[in-house]
């Protein structure tokens, strides 16, 4: 087996680990969706076995990518960028990153409601970078209840209690960054602005950050 196939297959498992951590499943939901071990599911993530078609089947299907996606294979002869949106809890993700492991690029599709959803926070490992394109983002970040416009920005340890959706039920986009392993995303910031975070608090420090001119919080 050349070099080139082996590092193919290495970066299998750290991908598949990275999408796994991304949809909040655990090695048990896998294992119960897909019929594979939890143990086959952790060595092959570990690097420890080696990716095979009747072990890729199932989790790509689980994952909704393409088959390609989870090898990090390239498609010969066409320079277009496939991307292949992912659709969970009623919203599209858009991955902008084919990179295995580290930090993942999103971009977040928020569908325009008539009737608002209900916040269901969520908590998982890992920290998140977002910034709003487009719409009127609602951001709930433990007991804080913010709206941010297009242009702003927040970043949280998605230890917290979290969830995302449209402030007024219109359509909302934004861009995502996320790092399953917990690594702040480094901002620099314009020197010739004022600062203007709006995310303090009297509670204990918490890692959080707005950015912007000024996220509104709901009453």
């Amino acid at each position: 087996m050349d070099s080139d196939t082996n590092d193919v297959l290495d970066a299998v498992g750290p991908r598949l680990r990275a999408l796994r951590r991304h949809r909040g499943l655990t090695l048990a939901d896998v294992s119960t969706t897909t019929g594979v071990s939890e143990s086959t599911l952790s060595r092959l993530e570990g690097g420890q076995r080696r990716a095979t078609l009747e072990l890729l089947l199932p989790l790509a299907r689980i994952y909704n990518v393409p088959l390609d996606d989870l090898v990090g294979a390239p498609r010969t002869g066409d320079p277009r960028i496939h991307l292949t949106p992912i659709r969970r809890f009623g919203m599209a993700y858009v991955p902008l990153s084919r990179r295995p492991g580290g930090v993942q690029a999103f971009k977040m599709i928020i569908p325009a409601r008539r009737e608002p959803l209900e916040p269901t926070p969520k908590t998982h490992d890992g920290f998140e970078w977002l910034y709003v394109l487009n719409g009127q983002l609602r951001l709930m970040l433990g007991e804080r209840d913010l709206t941010l416009s297009p242009g702003e920005a927040a970043e949280f340890d998605t230890s917290l209690p979290h969830w995302l959706g449209s402030a007024d039920g219109a359509a909302v986009e934004l861009l995502i960054l996320f790092d399953p392993q917990g690594v702040r995303t480094h901002i620099h910031a314009d020197t010739h602005r004022p600062q203007r975070a709006t995310s303090s608090s009297a509670e204990p420090a918490e890692e959080t950050t707005i950015r912007g001119t000024g996220a509104a919080k709901r009453e």
